[in-house]
């Protein structure tokens, strides 16, 4: 890593409460980063209570499973994932030669290649308005990459960040309707409007650093959060809820189509009616 990069170390606990006794659950855990070019993850486990063996895997998107199967009663699931990651500074936005055309973006080895990426989801479907949006977006801009830059700053103009906005069902024509949303929405709206423009986007999971002028050594409330990457004949990351591009507070745990192919946690269980979920992420900068 650069000079320029920044050590975080990050603590997602999470689970569920339940209405009584639950004889047994069966649950999957995606709050593991990955190793890749802007990130080294220096250190990373997932601790269970109750106690429960767990083995990973890396699912179809290619983000880290922990799964793992409770089999004792219990009232509460507990779920705590630990992390230490080297981070990089953003780079250079705009691909080279500013990316692929829209020509070349139409060639069916790349429709073919993205196509699960050019579709819409349960929670990126448009309605009429949005589609028209995606396609004066599309007409007004000489590039896909040119295009997709302005739909952020268009919906972060119109779309205002609002905590508790929303819920998890939430889609991505009621998020533009009330035009208020928190991270997943709005990544809902921006990967939907993307898909519709002809451009294969993807919805990234993770973790975001509050403050670009973190002290090193003070521990603060993060935020587990959500951006975009949009392929131009390479992937580019972009955070519309921020307006900036992903740098040295993203930290990426998975991807995929939405929010339901990378929840943090998710299961089956037998009992009593769930009654709560609890989050608390704490992210530390150690340089």
């Amino acid at each position: 890593m650069s000079v320029n990069s920044w050590r975080l170390k990050i603590i997602h606990r999470t689970g569920f409460s339940y209405a009584g006794k639950v004889a047994s659950s069966y649950n999957e855990a995606r709050m593991s980063p990955r190793n890749e070019t802007r990130q080294a993850v220096l250190d990373a486990r997932v601790e269970v209570w109750p106690s429960a063996r767990t083995y990973r895997y890396e699912d179809y998107w290619g983000t880290s499973v922990t799964a793992f199967d409770v089999h004792s009663a219990h009232e509460a699931l507990r779920v705590t994932a630990a992390s230490t990651v080297e981070t990089l500074p953003a780079g250079d936005l705009l691909p080279p030669t500013g990316g692929a055309s829209w020509a070349d973006l139409a060639r069916p080895e790349h429709v073919d290649r993205w196509h699960e990426l050019l579709l819409p989801t349960p929670r990126t479907a448009l309605d009429e308005e949005l589609t028209a949006l995606a396609e004066i977006a599309r007409a007004g801009h000489a590039t896909p990459h040119a295009t997709a830059l302005a739909l952020c700053e268009q919906i972060r103009d119109e779309v205002a960040y609002t905590a508790g906005a929303t819920g998890v069902q939430t889609d991505a024509v009621q998020a533009w309707r009330q035009r208020k949303g928190v991270c997943q929405d709005i990544s809902h709206l921006l990967v939907g409007l993307l898909r519709s423009a002809g451009i294969p986007s993807r919805y990234v999971s993770g973790y975001l650093h509050p403050s670009p002028s973190a002290s090193i050594g003070e521990s603060v409330v993060g935020q587990s959060h959500a951006w975009v990457e949009w392929w131009v004949g390479r992937w580019t990351g972009f955070d519309p809820t921020n307006g900036i591009p992903i740098g040295e507070r993203h930290v990426v745990v998975g991807r995929g189509r939405e929010y339901g192919d990378v929840p943090p946690l998710k299961g089956v269980y037998s009992g009593p009616k769930n009654t709560g979920q609890g989050v608390e992420v704490t992210i530390t900068r150690l340089r």
